[in-house]
């Protein structure tokens, strides 16, 4: 028998594949403005066996129903590990396990390997504005026990989402990353006029370094990428993992999918040096945002990476008109290239009523330190001052 929700209040029930709620529902919640949240950058994860049980992502995703009504979809799944989400809670699995408790499964409402800003509570606006952070959190409190998982992480949500999720007695983390913010710029010369004369010659010294090593740049969308492309591609991404000692977490059918249906809002951009494709990197584009996803080489070249995935894609982001640049987690060598400070947050419930308290603590000290942090970074940024 199907289940079925509450006829009162908010009421949360799960699937345990995407298909079964469909592209044009899904979307008709998630809109097709943010591909990374669409049914098809989705779909592509469980239908190449990048996300399953076996890997430790179980789809779990939520239709959200207000009255008895279909309000909204979220993308989440249960979790067996914690790789691959970027906001890190190793230490608090280490400490249930040091007391003999288990914490997994835990319940993540995310996009797999995407440490990216972006809706997540995809609601439907008159919903939305019924709703509260009280009902939410007391409706996914409800669902963790329902799915047996000893917690539940909501990471990287929008401001949207950050508003319905502020409650007081909440268990909030922020976190810190840098992003390139698109000012009217008409070129890359536009942005380097803001830096100061010092950054500046900096950058135009390693983009003149990258030409006089012989490499050139091509740019190929997903509607008509060329299969030699792509497996290039996926040849330097495997290498950026095994370089660590880790198997990557996305397969060669993951990309295939993802640019036979993001067209061109897929975009690889290839380093060529002597007629042979040395590197590639990988952006999405929305509506606003160019996200700069996954990148790889076979060899280290003098400021190939900085090229490749900072420079060419603010190249990219300024002529495809864009707002803004997310480059990924992490790395504060983007910092002295322009990017700027923003603070990330997730929210978590933990079942174990032993440990909320410690883990509140944590997150309120963590909180200062990523103040301060962010506070020194901005503090530190290259533009020239008005």
């Amino acid at each position: 028998m199907t289940e079925q929700p509450a006829s009162s209040g908010l009421d949360i029930l799960t699937v345990d594949a995407i298909s079964a709620i469909g592209r044009d529902d899904w979307n008709r919640f998630a809109g097709t403005g943010n591909p990374l949240v669409g049914y098809d950058f989705l779909e592509a994860l469980e239908a190449s066996g990048s996300v399953s049980a076996d890997t430790g992502w179980q789809p779990c995703h939520l239709r959200f129903y207000l009255d008895g009504h279909w309000i909204g979809v979220a993308p989440a799944y249960l979790k067996s590990h914690s790789m691959g989400e970027y906001v890190f809670d190793w230490a608090w699995a280490d400490a249930w396990q040091r007391h003999g408790l288990p914490y997994y499964p835990k319940l993540v409402i995310t996009v797999p390997f995407t440490p990216c800003q972006g809706p997540r509570l995809m609601l439907a606006d008159p919903a939305r504005a019924d709703l509260d952070p009280e009902q939410i959190h007391q409706a996914l409190d409800r669902l963790m026990a329902q799915q047996a998982a000893h917690s539940w992480h909501l990471l990287f949500p929008d401001a949207a989402d950050q508003a319905l999720l502020a409650h007081p007695d909440a268990l909030h983390r922020e976190g810190c990353q840098f992003h390139w913010f698109n000012r009217d710029f008409n070129s890359f010369d536009d942005f380097l006029a803001q830096l100061t004369s010092r950054k500046r010659k900096s950058i135009k010294r390693e983009r003149r370094q990258v030409e006089e090593q012989g490499i050139t740049f091509e740019h190929w969308a997903g509607d008509n990428l060329p299969d030699v492309v792509l497996d290039d591609f996926f040849l330097f991404y495997n290498a950026t993992y095994l370089k660590r000692g880790m198997p990557p977490y996305l397969n060669r059918d993951f990309f295939i999918r993802l640019a036979r249906h993001l067209g061109n809002r897929l975009r690889i951009i290839t380093a060529v040096r002597e007629g042979q494709r040395i590197a590639s990197a990988l952006f999405i584009l929305s509506e606003t945002t160019l996200f700069g996803r996954y990148w790889g080489c076979l060899e280290d070249y003098n400021h190939l990476h900085f090229e490749t995935c900072y420079y060419q894609g603010i190249d990219l982001a300024i002529h495809e008109g864009l707002s803004r640049f997310d480059a990924g987690a992490q790395g504060e060598h983007k910092l002295v290239r322009g990017f700027e400070p923003v603070t990330t947050h997730s929210w978590h419930s933990v079942a174990h009523p032993g440990f909320r308290e410690a883990v509140a603590n944590f997150c309120e000290e963590e909180a200062e330190d990523v103040a301060a942090y962010r506070e020194a970074a901005l503090n530190a940024l290259p533009f020239r001052q008005s």
